[in-house]
């Protein structure tokens, strides 16, 4: 009986160390054979989420947008005189802070526009064979499109004053 036990614990060892190995190579082959299983579509899926996410706050406002609309106001109540008309002191406290606000609401649409078309357009310029896109990765690219579009389309309207423009003072 002792002969065996020895044995066993030889063939335990071998087959600790060929798992080892094992899990030695898959450790670090990973990057290199990533591709056996086709790609996972990761980066693809948050770059839509980024673009509807961009989308969106082009639309609902940021933080970016309301700082740089407050600086734009304080600037306006520095540089306008005390004796100016009404129609010039609404124009530089108001009206450069909406259009500061449109600028970067169009800013932050257009971002969202280019993300968007850039994660529906990837699979063309894939590895042939693998353009094959998860369905919601081109849904949520597509909102992000959508909202970018929107969110464009309102920012121009209300940079040019077509949308909400600034009251009439005269």
């Amino acid at each position: 009986m002792e002969a065996t036990e020895p044995d066993d614990v030889t063939t335990t060892e071998a087959e600790a160390e060929a798992e080892e190995a094992a899990a030695g190579e898959d450790a670090s082959g990973a990057g290199e054979n990533s591709d056996e299983g086709g790609p996972s579509g990761v980066g693809q899926g948050a770059a839509a989420v980024v673009s509807a996410a961009l989308g969106l706050v082009s639309l609902t406002g940021g933080w970016l947008g309301t700082v740089a609309a407050a600086r734009e106001t304080l600037v306006g109540q520095l540089e306008t005189a005390a004796d100016a008309g009404v129609a010039t002191q609404v124009k530089e406290v108001y009206g450069d802070a909406w259009n500061t606000t449109a600028l970067w609401a169009g800013l932050f649409a257009l971002t969202a526009l280019i993300v968007g078309v850039v994660v529906l357009a990837r699979p063309a310029f894939g590895t042939p064979g693998r353009t094959v896109q998860a369905p919601w990765i081109k849904s949520v690219a597509w909102a992000g499109v959508s909202l970018g579009v929107i969110g464009l389309l309102l920012a121009v309207l209300k940079y040019t004053d077509l949308l909400l423009g600034l009251p009439a003072t005269g």
